[in-house]
């Protein structure tokens, strides 16, 4: 499945819903993640296939889509819509006729609070869905703690409520409902609680919230720790509470959403299809712009053409940019406020996810600009695509050591970093260690027959430059790559054989991208020139014949420090590392002390 590898890496990282296509275009497998990257490369990795089902699923996928979703809460939803819809053969859970619970609000005199997975067009105020039961009845259960609503199915009519039809039930006795049955209860005041139940519902908990605060407090000084704590419980339920998506939402039945969002040569669309507040279709499209038409233009045509094609007959069609619609049905709106109005939000995130994918798809295509640049700048024969830059650190002549970094494209290719150690220098001379690494470098490429970069970098001036120059010369490689060096000072670029350098602006991205492959060389030297360095400080004055790596640590582990090694006594010494050895590490560094002279 090497041909997604690159779909897959410039998938989002966003919440969404994909759908994996046969080769017949039919839709197999509908999944949500909150990565749509990481989860479909996820089919796509061995040890994901771990049973036949997935085996076989990931063989018959032709290609995929995908549709983002604001949170990973919507994506379950827009999951279930779609599963529901086209029932792949691959899905298991949620192909029943079976969709997420709802609570409403009844449109009665006295309304009541239920629960309900139907939805009836006309019977009262929806809101949800809810994706846990548990969470829903909570829910409901707290708007039954806070307000005195009535649970029973009667009519309470003024006409049956004047002809005492009904009697108060256990429910009145137990306080949790003051009897409207009897007309003991006001319609007004019971309206009144009904609004504040219904602010909850549409999320508005800072009235519950300071309510379950006050109970809570005042519980915890009449010392009622326990009921304190039902409230905390309360108290968090609401706070995780969560009311409302735009993937699913009963007030906008049978829509028609279709977005546009443009680029210099082309336009992406998305159309979405809603059957009774569900989305139950997505689809992106790019289109090649022409000269003569306008967005508006674009937009009508194409929804027109996806209308026909997927036979929708909404009464609706809701877009960012007006239609140029003639007859009365669809009706053309472009929404400004409220939930109309997130809808095509999301549509919009979706052409835009389009516009990503294929912006960055074109972007791999071309060349990188600094590459461009740089080329011109250093009037080169091919584009630079390949580049090393060579470095070289000690310390007045200590541990000298030297790196060598490439970069690929623009970027570093760190598989390809080498580490020198220098083998023919004898102390600071930075001029013969850059002919030694850079002769070792290219001699080894040749002889591997293994290409030569575009462009190599030396970290220096003339000096450095002539050097790696006259190491190039030694192996018939002068005149067949590139060379430069930059001087730190005023970065000034040097040519071999010209002494006059090269002043780049310091804006151009061509000097900037030689800077930072020249900072990485020298950062990749300097630090292995580091290591060596406190490896030779820490170690070398217990590298003693006789004394093996054992011997070491545990004088190290005992003493701490080497210093401190030098200033035991040596019953000390006899008793940790034995007779022997404590005289082989006496004399020894007795011998080094007698011997070391003060630096000046």
């Amino acid at each position: 499945m090497d041909s997604f590898k690159t779909e897959i890496a410039q998938l989002p990282d966003s919440p969404g819903v994909y759908r994996f296509f046969s080769s017949e275009n039919i839709i197999i497998y509908v999944g949500k993640a909150k990565s749509l990257r990481k989860r479909v490369a996820s089919y796509f990795n061995k040890q994901s296939q771990y049973s036949r089902k997935t085996e076989k699923l990931v063989s018959e996928i032709s290609h995929f889509e995908f549709t983002l979703a604001e949170t990973e809460f919507d994506a379950l939803l827009l999951e279930n819509n779609f599963i529901k819809q086209y029932q792949p053969k691959y899905n298991i859970l949620l192909k029943d006729d079976k969709s997420f619970p709802f609570l409403c609000i009844l449109k009665e005199r006295f309304p009541r609070i239920i629960s309900t997975r139907k939805f009836i067009a006309g019977s009262g105020e929806y809101f949800g869905p809810y994706t846990s039961v548990v969470t829903m009845n909570n829910v409901l259960e707290l708007i039954r703690q806070l307000y005195t609503i009535r649970t029973c199915s009667l009519d309470l009519s003024e006409e049956n409520i004047e002809k005492k039809k009904f009697k108060v039930c256990l429910e009145f006795h137990l306080g949790n409902c003051l009897g409207p049955c009897e007309g003991r209860q006001d319609e007004e005041l019971y309206n009144k609680e009904i609004a504040q139940a219904r602010l909850i519902l549409k999320g508005n908990l800072k009235a519950v919230i300071e309510f379950y605060k006050t109970e809570m407090l005042k519980a915890s000084q009449a010392l009622q720790f326990e009921k304190a704590g039902e409230m905390k419980h309360d108290l968090d339920l609401v706070n995780r509470f969560q009311t409302s998506s735009m993937v699913v939402n009963k007030k906008l039945t049978n829509i028609d959403v279709i977005t546009i969002v443009g680029s210099d040569t082309s336009y992406y669309l998305n159309f979405m299809t809603v059957l009774e507040g569900a989305i139950v279709f997505s689809q992106n499209i790019q289109i090649q712009k022409k000269l003569d038409e306008s967005e508006a233009e674009v937009l009508t045509s194409v929804y027109y053409q996806l209308r026909e094609k997927y036979g929708s007959v909404n009464p609706t069609v809701f877009s960012n940019v007006p239609l140029s619609v003639k007859q009365e049905i669809p009706k053309s709106i472009v929404p400004k406020i409220g939930d109309k109005r997130k809808l095509i939000g999301l549509s919009i995130k979706n052409a835009m996810s389009l516009k990503v994918l294929k912006e960055t798809e074109a972007d791999k295509d071309a060349p990188n600009i600094a590459l461009v640049m740089l080329q011109k700048d250093l009037r080169l024969p091919t584009l630079p695509y390949s580049i090393e830059c060579f470095d070289n650190s000690n310390l007045q002549g200590t541990t000298p050591v030297a790196s060598m970094v490439k970069f690929t494209d623009g970027r570093p290719d760190k598989k390809e970093y080498r580490h020198y150690n220098i083998k023919t220098v004898i102390g600071a001379n930075d001029f013969a260690s850059m002919e030694e690494i850079v002769g070792r470098r290219y001699a080894r490429l040749t002889e591997e027959n293994k290409p030569l970069p575009d462009l190599i970098i030396v970290d220096g001036g003339k000096g450095q430059l002539s050097s790696a120059t006259e190491a190039l010369k030694k192996l018939n490689l002068y005149g067949q790559v590139p060379i430069v060096g930059i001087a730190k000072s005023i970065e000034e670029i040097y040519f071999p054989e010209d002494s006059i350098p090269l002043h780049i602006s310091k804006k151009s991205l061509s000097l900037k991208l030689i800077q930072r492959i020249r900072d990485e060389a020298h950062r990749f030297a300097i630090t292995f020139h580091r290591l060596k360095r406190s490896k030779k400080v820490f170690n070398s004055e217990l590298d003693i014949k006789g004394l093996g790596e054992a011997t070491k640590q545990k004088l190290l582990k005992h003493f701490k420090s080497v210093s401190k090694i030098k200033s035991a006594q040596e019953e000390e010494l006899i008793s940790l590392i034995g007779k022997s050895k404590a005289k082989i590490l006496m004399d020894e560094l007795k011998a080094a002390t007698t011997t070391t002279t003060p630096m000046p």
